[in-house]
């Protein structure tokens, strides 16, 4: 069972997406809120699986809620529900953490696949989002304090290019001829490599790196 938490400070939103995604027999909404403050207090009584989150909200931002939440309770997931692709604002919400970018007009069987998705523990970012984030990261000069990370093999780099098409592990599994959990293996060294924490941030060293 799959638990989630909506964050939007309409409350048609909010409806909305408890009508849509309450149907499915793997989710259960454990709360809903207008705000930061009564997201935390929901979040520390609740603790779900994964949040939905609008990425403007009053007072605190989205941003904000994202990186407290990334930071105070990593084993939850962040979705970022938004009206806006704006390439910063994409690359601020991946960089405080969210596993998740998605378009509100997404279609319904999209958005209860990329929850799956996130729960999995892959990344879902919206194909609108991702032509956005990654035309300003290849504008943006790779920072010269990060350190120089280790070089990845060429099945690792061919693995990574299939993650950051959208693929699951058992979608690159079919498409290798491998074991899913081979594919999981792949990845998990591949975080490991580049020092991150998701398949969302793998991509983007990547693309700073130019291997993509």
């Amino acid at each position: 069972m799959i638990r989630l938490l909506i964050i939007d400070d309409h409350e048609m939103v909010r409806e909305g997406l408890k009508a849509m995604l309450s149907a499915e027999p793997d989710f259960t909404i454990v709360g809903d809120a207008a705000n930061a403050e009564q997201a935390f207090a929901l979040i520390e009584r609740n603790r779900p699986d994964i949040i939905l989150l609008d990425v403007r909200l009053p007072g605190t931002s989205g941003i904000e809620v994202c990186r407290t939440v990334t930071e105070r309770y990593p084993e939850i997931a962040v979705i970022i529900l938004t009206t806006f692709t704006d390439e910063s604002l994409v690359e601020q919400c991946i960089k405080a953490g969210a596993r998740g970018f998605i378009v509100k007009d997404i279609e319904r069987f999209d958005l209860k696949r990329s929850i799956r998705a996130v729960a999995r523990g892959e990344a879902a970012i919206d194909t609108k989002a991702a032509v956005a984030v990654l035309a300003q990261l290849r504008r943006s000069p790779q920072n010269k304090n990060e350190p120089v990370q280790e070089s990845l093999s060429s099945q690792q780099v061919v693995i990574l290019r299939l993650v950051a098409q959208g693929l699951s592990s058992r979608e690159i599994a079919t498409r290798l001829y491998l074991s899913e959990n081979t594919v999981k293996g792949y990845v998990q060294e591949i975080l490991h490599r580049l020092g991150v924490k998701n398949r969302t941030e793998a991509v983007m060293v990547a693309v700073k790196q130019g291997w993509l």
